[in-house]
């Protein structure tokens, strides 16, 4: 007997239901490879940049720093206003030259941190982000209040950063590193919830393709982020 054969015997709303299922399934982990796929990218590219004397030379010895550092903000910009006039496939594009040129910015962590420390933040974060973006995913709850304040606290968690860059407060940092944890855990959630309610949203496959790799870059971005405040509490710096 063929199990598959049972699903002749589903009504049409049955049928459609069950589509609908498979496609946001598919959607979803089209994101999510794409999300990876990013982290990775970037991990290997930072990897690469701090294991040469004569990269980081060039990188952070030179004006070419700031180019690294905010051609990334400039490609988020770019895409979130012209992702709707181009094609699926640039945008792609984009998503992998964000990705490695946040690689290497990201490289100095490793000039300041020890490698043992980096991977085990990294881990611990990946685990948390899975759990977030799986309740995100899974609960019935609607999360759009929580993402109004999370949104306003983002805002002052920049504000905050920028104050402290002339204060320099020991304290200050701390309370910026945990209340930066805590709002990016909560926009994970968020985001995935949205992300997922995204899908209702699109219209064709090409559209679908381009929501798949906005929502990578969001969650990208929240992982990013998280790591980079864990690592706060959790790296341990190189000797001096």
């Amino acid at each position: 007997m063929a199990f598959g054969s049972d699903r002749k015997y589903m009504t049409p709303a049955q049928a459609e239901a069950a589509q609908i299922d498979l496609g946001l399934r598919q959607y979803m982990l089209r994101v999510y490879n794409y999300m990876a796929s990013g982290v990775a990218l970037t991990g290997i590219v930072a990897l690469l940049v701090a294991s040469s004397p004569a990269a980081v030379q060039l990188i952070f010895g030179t004006p070419l720093k700031w180019v690294v550092m905010l051609a990334p903000i400039g490609l988020v910009f770019f895409l979130g206003m012209r992702i709707e006039h181009m094609k699926s496939s640039t945008a792609q594009g984009l998503f992998w030259v964000y990705a490695a040129l946040m690689g290497a910015s990201l490289a100095s962590i490793f000039l300041v941190f020890t490698g043992a420390s980096i991977a085990r933040t990294f881990f611990a974060c990946a685990a948390a982000f899975a759990g977030l973006s799986l309740y995100g995913y899974t609960t019935k709850r609607d999360l759009s209040a929580f993402g109004t304040f999370l949104v306003m606290g983002l805002i002052g968690l920049v504000i905050a950063s920028l104050i402290n860059i002339f204060l320099q407060s020991s304290m200050m940092q701390f309370v910026i590193s945990a209340a930066g944890v805590l709002i990016f855990a909560g926009l994970t959630a968020w985001d995935t919830q949205k992300i997922k309610e995204m899908y209702w949203e699109a219209d064709g496959a090409e559209i679908a393709a381009k929501k798949s790799i906005m929502g990578a870059l969001t969650l990208y971005m929240d992982f990013i982020n998280l790591f980079l405040f864990m690592l706060r509490f959790m790296g341990v710096m190189r000797d001096e």
